[in-house]
């Protein structure tokens, strides 16, 4: 991270240098130095501009490193197949979601690096993105009501969204879904969330989400 403030700070301050440049030119009358200093100006403005918006949109992503708790989520139930989800990610307010179905997936957004960007020393970053819930029963998953509960705010410039829709501009960052798999909703059953560098996953925290799994299990869902 600091390689790259480094570099963004630097490109900046050359592209000022470039500016002051042309002006000092155009005053003394040197159209075609003045020209130079816009075009150095332009080329290392973009670079430097390019890196503040990857500094901002980071900043906006937890880092991280190995598996790690990124929070835990509670259920209450209110009617069979409808249930209140609390969701508690570390470092954020509580949200109290309406949950519809029996069983609930957590995705999230995952950007990793490559050469040439890995030099910057970056840490993996992590973004959750959505909280969903589904029926058991395909009949009732095709037919009734389904909730889907956006937990990542819609940037245009975010770095994921980027390296997704044009990858040519980003060679050295891959991002993708981490995902866990889907897991039973009951009333007073509590989850730990944890993300590792391949997926989200939901570990039972009580005694209500060790029983819910387990017969969900033995179902064979």
């Amino acid at each position: 991270m600091n390689t790259l403030i480094a570099i963004t700070t630097a490109f900046t301050l050359v592209a000022v240098f470039f500016v002051l440049s042309m002006f000092r030119h155009l005053r003394r009358r040197r159209v075609i130095r003045a020209s130079g200093s816009f075009a150095g100006g332009v080329a290392t403005a973009s670079v430097g501009g390019f890196g503040m918006l990857l500094l901002t949109s980071i900043y906006s992503y937890a880092q991280l490193t190995g598996e790690q708790a990124i929070g835990s989520i509670e259920f209450t139930k209110n009617a069979p197949g409808d249930y209140t989800a609390r969701l508690m990610v570390n470092g954020e307010t509580d949200r109290l979601l309406p949950m519809l179905g029996d069983e609930w997936q957590i995705d999230a957004r995952v950007v990793t690096w490559k050469p040439p960007v890995t030099i910057l020393g970056l840490d993996p970053i992590y973004q959750l993105e959505r909280l969903s819930g589904r029926y058991a029963d395909i009949g009732r998953e095709v037919s009734e009501q389904r909730t889907v509960h956006a937990l990542a705010n819609d940037n245009p410039l975010d770095v994921w969204h980027i390296a997704r829709k044009f990858p040519i501009l980003l060679p050295g960052v891959d991002a993708y879904y981490g995902t866990a798999t889907y897991v039973p909703m009951a009333d007073g059953a509590r989850f730990e969330v944890s993300l590792s560098r391949d997926a989200l996953i939901a570990r039972p925290q009580n005694d209500a989400a060790r029983k819910a799994v387990g017969e969900w299990q033995q179902n064979g869902t």
